[in-house]
Parts: structure tokens; sequence; C-alpha cells
């Protein structure tokens, strides 16, 4: 398979626009000119759509046959995680200088959903590396963090976020893991939960708690390396779905940060992890929305093919009605998702539109695999075909980077600033 890094150039994505000139005139009629357009939400650009369908091809290609796999043994193939830094896509947003793609938030996007299309586990992989771990030191690094990680991140090293705990989940600053300064160095104690990728990550970021007298605000974020003294990596647990991304427990046991290794400013963590986790649930609903429209792509041949009473089951009016919801569904939670992105590379307000996105397309992608094994019958609760794969799946986008419930109080906090004000 040819590289896909000659499809990926950097993109300035233009600000579309519409200009209006008002006039009064004697009538007091307000009269607009539309100057500029704006094009279709699910309209991309040249570069988006061939990143698109390349991404599609490949992941059908070299990712398909080995689902199965990967899934049975609990691990993404390390030939895969190759392919996948061979072709720019741990990189993607990650500037050519420092040996990544330069590309757009959206063409992260794309490349999530088509990956998520195949495998949704494969796409977590990717997802995560570009909307959080890249994005945070793109946006917070120091030069030389930047030229010491993004050069790796983008070459040949996964890296993970960890911030969860075993006590501080969805309350996610009630957390225990402290740094305690020695020097010119933190030593870290503490323990990590749920966190993915860390099966093979080579560097990680993690959420620590410098100053434990002033609250949240002592949470601090430190690049940690795997190999450092006192620090483990625990067995992946045994999951429901995207069996083939390790989720490990981590432990700290006095291990050793050099205070350069601090990203960002000290004691401004807490303001990281909700910030950049805003974009992550871009990521999110857009694996979500691979996850519903891979399960329904590959029913609805089906439904055309198998026949009951002398006619194929697509043909009676209550299946037609079904799928017709589905599919609206599926395309709604797509819109939701693109609005949220291109908002991103606006650099406009987008948390609420976040919020959404993530929230619908996660319980489209639960509703759409639930229908789609309905109209499988039978088979489709066996493992001879892929429904029940993305119905497992597709539950962990109500729970990770923010469980349901967060999202609809984010999404509320917003509209009552906005009804206030």
């Amino acid at each position: 398979m040819q590289s896909l890094k000659h499809l990926l150039k950097p993109q300035n994505v233009s600000t579309v626009t519409k200009t209006w000139t008002r006039s009064f005139l004697t009538t007091s009629k307000l009269q607009c000119e539309a100057t500029t357009t704006p094009p279709p939400l699910t309209q991309l650009t040249e570069d988006e759509m061939m990143m698109k369908e390349t991404v599609a091809r490949l992941a059908k290609e070299q990712i398909g046959p080995v689902v199965r796999e990967m899934e049975a043994e609990h691990k993404i193939k390390p030939e895969i995680v190759d392919m996948l830094f061979e072709n720019g896509l741990m990189g993607v947003e990650v500037p050519i200088e420092y040996g990544g793609s330069g590309c757009s938030f959206m063409t992260t996007i794309q490349v999530v959903e088509e990956l998520s299309k195949v495998d949704p586990a494969v796409a977590i992989l990717v997802d995560l590396q570009n909307t959080l771990i890249n994005n945070v030191i793109i946006k917070l690094g120091t030069k030389e963090q930047k030229e010491k990680y993004l050069t790796r991140l983008s070459k040949d090293t996964v890296s993970s976020f960890a911030l969860t705990e075993p006590s501080s989940g969805t309350d996610a600053f009630s957390l225990k893991t402290t740094a305690k300064k020695d020097g010119d160095h933190y030593i870290l104690n503490g323990s990590k939960m749920w966190i993915s990728n860390s099966d093979i990550a080579g560097v990680f970021l993690v959420m620590a708690n410098a100053n434990p007298s002033a609250g949240y605000k002592g949470i601090t974020c430190f690049i940690v390396e795997r190999d450092s003294p006192g620090f483990t990596v625990n067995k992946p647990e045994n999951k429901l779905g995207i069996c083939a991304s390790g989720t490990c427990m981590l432990t700290f046991e006095n291990v050793r940060v050099h205070e350069s290794q601090i990203l960002g400013e000290f004691g401004h963590g807490y303001k990281y992890a909700a910030g950049f986790l805003n974009e992550g649930r871009i990521g999110i609903a857009a694996q979500m929305i691979g996850c519903a429209q891979g399960c329904f792509d590959a029913t609805i041949p089906y439904t055309l093919e198998r026949q009951q009473f002398g006619k194929p089951i697509f043909s009676f009016q209550s299946m037609q009605h079904q799928i017709a919801i589905v599919q609206t569904q599926i395309e709604a939670a797509r819109l939701l998702t693109y609005n949220a992105a291109r908002l991103v590379e606006q650099g406009k307000p987008f948390a609420k539109e976040a919020a959404m996105a993530k929230y619908f397309a996660a319980e489209v992608a639960q509703m759409a695999t639930i229908k789609c094994i309905d109209w499988m019958g039978g088979v489709g609760f066996t493992k001879d075909f892929p429904q029940e794969k993305f119905f497992r799946d597709a539950k962990i986008g109500s729970i990770y980077e923010g469980t349901y419930n967060i999202q609809l109080t984010t999404i509320a906090k917003h509209i009552e600033k906005e009804y206030k004000n």
C-alpha cells in the first residue's frame, strides 16, 4: 500500500463567511446581499475527500482481514500500528517540521470515522493520539518538548492520556495522584485507571496534584516516559467492547519526573483536562458515527438479499421505515459532529456543540447497532457476522470522555448562560 503521506499537506482551512450589506430604503425594508454562500457541512475540501477515500480503502484492505484476530488477542497487531505511522495517521495535525502531516482537525475526524467503520478499536488509538496528546503538546509544549515528543509521536511512539483514577471518574478533579517537589524533580505517587492505549504507549500525559492544599488548582500535567523507574503499566482490562484497544491501570511509586517535563503551566492541569477533552469528544462522536455507519453498511445488503414470504425483507414497508429512521439519525449525528469540527477550525466556541455531538452520536450508535441486529435476525446474534461486535463497541461511547449525564449537564449550562445573557 502506498504511503498516504504524499496526500497529506498543510491545509489552510479558510473561514467561509457571509457578508451582508444592509440598506434601509424609504420603506424601511431591510435588504441583504449575500456575497459568499457557505458550503454544506458535509462538503469536504479536495484534500479531506482524498484522505477520506484513501483511509477507507486502507481500513478495508489492511485492517478488515485481522479485526477478529485482534479482538481475540485483545491487542492491536504491531504491523497495524506500524502501518498507521507509515501513512501519517498518528500525526495528522502535527506540523510537517516535526514529522507530522500538517493537516486540519476535520481531516482527523474523517480518519477516525473511516477507521471506525471497520474497527472502532483501531480508531480510538488514532483518535486519542491526535485529538488529545498531539493536540495538547502542539498548543502547550515548549520548543524543546515539541522537538522531543512530536517527532516521536508522528514517527513510532504511541501515547496515552492519564486522568481517570479508581476514586475519580466523572469527578476527575478529585484525583489523588500527587507530585511532590524534590529539588528540580517531582515525585509522583498514585494510580490511574481505564487508561486507553496504555498497553502499547511509550509516552504518557499524567495529571497529578503538585499542590494538594490548593485543591484542584494544584493539578499539573506531566510528561512521563514508560520506562521511568517506579512506573508500572498493569495488565489490560477484559472489556465488553473495543477489545483490541488496551485499557490498563497505571501505578506510580516514587516516580521521579524532571520539572522540565511539566506540560503547560503549573497548576493549570484542570483547565487543560476540561478544555482539551472538548475536542476529544468530537473525535469520540466521529468514532460513534463510523461504528453506526459501518454496522449499517454491513446490514443493508443482507436485507436486500434475505427473502421472506417470497420477497426481500427490505421491501416490507415496516422495514423501510425503520431503515430510513436509522439512516436519518446517523446523518443528523454526522452533521452535529462536522459542525463542531468546523467551529474548532475557525476558532469559535464549541464546547456545547461538542457535547451535543458526542451525546447524540453515542445514542445513535447504540440504537443503530441494535436495530441492525434485529434486521439480521438470528445470524445477527452470532459472532459469524460483524453486527454484534459493532453493538458491543458502541456502548463505550456513552461512558468515556464524559458520560451521557456530563454531556447533558454541559449542554444545559450553556443554555442557561445563553438565556441569562
